[in-house]
């Protein structure tokens, strides 16, 4: 037991202290997210929206996404991923607590806008700070470091959401969004200061290769909007799926969603540094990420067994265990030859087009079809996704001949 603890420990050694420093930063931030996995009940029970109206909220949720962060990836090339960061954090935390008010139609698709336009303006000017303060060997383990903070966040997130839910409301989970961001805009003024972070790897390209000319980087694009399509199912129309068919409460949802989480937080690291040890090409780790991804749709259709919703979810947590880590890290890697905010932005801009189509499809199929259609439709999809990156391993085996 001492020995599994101590080759747990060392899969965290010699990450910098700005990286772990972003983590915690990163934590707090999402720890208070918890509106986001309750966003379609929230809608459908306390505002009494359609599943076709919320589908559209989504996609404004999703379009606010794609232009936050191709505005943060242009900011962040122009004025510094820490500006970027701490004035997005700031902001948004305000923006939250505000969305509460906005109780028609047509104001919440504004508000939810604008909330992840200046949210997700953050996204790319994090990456690039992540690759900023990571040595180039840690760069995979430093993105994981920062997921990990993700997950435990959102772990801890929906089990407290569903607790202030039962306790005070949907309005507690606003509040607490909007106070969490602010405490973690003022975290990164203190700790993560330019003239207090130490930059590890400042790369600086002469003649930039732009984003948008790169062939494999869009080829990597269109899968990893597919593996976005079908992952943000399980933050739309799957807690729709846990209440609606197998009837549980939001408090046993959050667990639930928690247990994805917490997985991540205990299994993630020590996962990463194996695979990084077998010396595995990321797009075929990627492409397994995927595939066990798309699995966890298909088991919810072979039996109506409630413990088949664990199962699903831990071939999702595994799933998305290996695909995020190593998509960032293959992301990181192909910006060292151009502009990395551009870079970096792209790469975020697919799961926030996943956004403005995954949430408005997957409604209207629930809708119109109902979920078990849906879930085959999902797997589908995922596996056109595993072609496409079957596709991009000989692009790339091409570009080095």
């Amino acid at each position: 037991m001492i020995k599994l603890y101590n080759n747990y420990i060392n899969t965290f050694r010699g990450l910098s202290k700005e990286v772990w420093w972003l983590s915690l930063i990163t934590f707090i931030n999402r720890s208070g997210t918890m509106v986001i996995p309750f966003l379609s009940l929230y809608l459908t029970k306390s505002l009494n929206f359609s599943l076709t109206d919320v589908g559209w909220i989504m996609s404004f949720f999703g379009l606010g996404s794609v232009v936050g962060t191709w505005i943060g990836g242009k900011l962040t090339d122009k004025i510094g991923y820490y500006k970027v960061m701490y004035v997005s954090l700031l902001l948004t935390g305000v923006l939250f607590v505000a969305l509460q008010y906005a109780t028609t139609f047509y104001g919440f698709c504004a508000g939810i806008f604008f909330v992840m336009l200046v949210a997700d303006s953050f996204r790319p000017a994090m990456f690039v700070a992540l690759s900023a303060y990571s040595k180039p060997e840690n760069k995979t383990r430093s993105v994981t470091l920062i997921r990990l903070a993700i997950n435990l966040g959102f772990s801890a997130g929906p089990a407290i959401g569903g607790l202030i839910i039962t306790g005070i409301g949907y309005e507690g989970l606003f509040w607490t969004d909007g106070i969490t961001c602010v405490l973690a805009a003022f975290l990164l003024l203190k700790v993560l200061h330019p003239k207090k972070a130490k930059v590890q790897d400042e790369v600086k390209v002469e003649n930039p290769v732009s984003a948008y000319e790169d062939k494999a980087f869009w080829i990597f694009f269109i899968a990893m909007f597919i593996f976005g399509f079908v992952f943000l199912q399980y933050f739309s129309t799957m807690p729709l799926y846990y209440k609606d068919i197998h009837f549980l409460s939001e408090f046993e949802i959050g667990l639930l969603m928690g247990f994805n989480g917490f997985f991540i937080f205990l299994l993630e690291m020590p996962l990463i540094k194996w695979l990084e040890d077998t010396k595995k090409s990321k797009v075929k780790l990627i492409t397994l990420g995927l595939f066990l991804t798309a699995l966890s749709f298909i088991v919810l259709n072979l039996t109506g067994w409630v413990g088949i919703l664990i199962i699903g979810m831990l071939l999702m947590t595994i799933g998305e265990m290996i695909a995020f880590p190593f998509s960032n890290a293959f992301a990181v890697e192909r910006a060292k030859k151009g502009n990395q905010g551009e870079y970096m932005a792209l790469y975020s801009i697919s799961f926030s087009l996943s956004h403005i189509f995954s949430h408005n499809v997957g409604m209207q199929m629930v809708d119109e079809f109902g979920f078990e259609f849906t879930w085959y439709t999902t797997t589908i999809f995922a596996l056109v996704g595993v072609l496409i990156l079957m596709y991009l391993l000989r692009v790339l085996k091409n570009e080095e001949a």
